[in-house]
C-alpha cells in the first residue's frame, strides 16, 4: 500500500557490522545528524568473525535477525507518517529497510554506492554480507538472507537504479557475479556525461514509471570521491563530489514516493580530526532543506 508521509525526517541508528567487521562504521550514528529527532536505536547480535560454513557468509543468521527487528523500527516511522533516516553501520542494514517496505508492498531502490555490491559469496573471500546486499536484496544468495519472512526478493531488478559506481573493472577482476540486464545502472561516467542533477532526475522517473508505491535511497558514503571522503574501509579512487551528492539527494528526496533513505560506511576512526564528518553532517541537512524546498 502506497505511504502518506510528511517531510519530517526521524533518525533510526543501526549500527551493525555484521556484514563486515567491528572496523568503526558502527560509531557512524554517534557523529551525523546530530540535531534531527531520534526514533530510537536497533542493536545487533554478537559478532561472530567465522564465515558460516553452509552459505560462506558472515553473520547470515544473525543478519536475518536484524533485519527483521530494523523493519520493525522503520515500519513505526513509515506508519507515523514521518521520513526514516536510518544510520549504520554497514551496508547489509539495507536488508532490513527493504523489509519494512516489502511487509506493505512493491518499493523500488534508488543504490548510491561506489560499488555494485553484487557479490555471490564464493567471490567475496570475507564473507562480508555488505559485499553483497545488492545482490541478496534482489534474491540471488543463500536463502537465510533472500527470502527473509518468505517475502524475497525484496526488491525487483527493474525496481532498482545503481548509481555512481566505479568498480566494474575490479569486480570483474574478482569474479562477481554480473549486474542482471533488468537492473538500471549508471556509472559515474553515465552520471558525469549527463550532470548528477539530470542523472538523477532520470533515475526517479524509472524508479516512480512503473508499478512501484514509492522507493527507498541508499547511500554508501564511498560513493563519494576518495579525495575528500577516505573514511571508509575499502577505497577506491573517484567519486561524487560533494556538490554533485548534494544535487542527487536534493533531487532523490524531493519526490513524495522517496519514503526514506540510509547512510552506511562512514568511519569516524578515519576522520581524526573529525571535518569530514562534519562536512558530510552539513551535506545530508542541507540535501534534507533542498527536498523540502521543493
Amino acid at each position: 500500500m502506497p505511504l502518506v508521509r510528511r517531510r519530517e525526517p526521524v533518525v533510526i541508528e543501526a549500527p551493525s557490522v555484521l556484514g563486515l567487521r567491528p572496523s568503526g562504521v558502527q560509531d557512524l550514528p554517534g557523529v551525523l545528524l546530530g540535531g534531527l529527532p531520534r526514533a530510537g536505536r536497533v542493536e545487533a547480535p554478537p559478532y561472530d568473525p567465522v564465515p558460516d560454513v553452509a552459505t560462506g557468509v558472515l553473520n547470515p543468521g544473525g543478519i536475518a535477525r536484524y533485519s527483521g527487528l530494523l523493519a520493525d523500527a522503520v515500519g513505526e516511522v513509515l506508519d507515523s507518517g514521518r521520513l526514516p533516516v536510518v544510520l549504520g553501520g554497514d551496508c547489509s542494514i539495507l536488508l532490513g529497510n527493504l523489509l519494512a517496505l516489502r511487509r506493505r508492498g512493491r518499493y523500488g531502490l534508488l543504490f548510491l554506492d561506489g560499488h555494485t555490491d553484487f557479490y555471490q559469496p564464493e567471490a567475496e573471500p570475507a564473507g562480508e554480507a555488505a559485499s553483497m546486499e545488492l545482490a541478496l536484496a534482489t534474491g540471488r544468495g543463500p536463502r537465510v538472507l533472500t527470502d527473509l519472512e518468505g517475502r524475497g526478493p525484496l526488491v525487483r531488478d527493474e525496481d532498482v537504479v545503481a548509481f555512481g559506481f566505479r568498480d566494474a573493472d575490479a569486480s570483474a577482476a574478482d569474479g562477481m557475479q554480473p549486474l542482471p540486464a533488468g537492473l538500471y545502472a549508471l556509472d559515474l561516467d553515465d552520471v558525469r556525461a549527463v550532470g548528477a542533477a539530470d542523472a538523477a532526475r532520470g533515475a526517479v522517473e524509472r524508479l516512480t514509471g512503473g508499478a512501484v508505491d514509492g522507493y527507498w535511497v541508499h547511500l554508501d558514503v564511498d560513493v563519494l570521491d576518495d579525495a575528500i571522503m577516505p573514511a571508509v574501509d575499502y577505497r577506491q579512487p573517484g567519486g561524487l563530489s560533494w556538490a554533485e551528492l548534494e544535487d542527487v539527494l536534493g533531487v532523490a528526496l524531493s519526490d513524495d514516493r522517496a519514503v526514506g533513505f540510509d547512510v552506511t560506511i562512514f568511519n569516524p576512526r578515519l576522520d581524526p580530526d573529525g571535518s569530514i564528518g562534519a562536512r558530510l553532517t552539513e551535506c545530508l541537512p542541507a540535501s534534507l532543506r533542498r527536498a523540502d524546498a521543493r
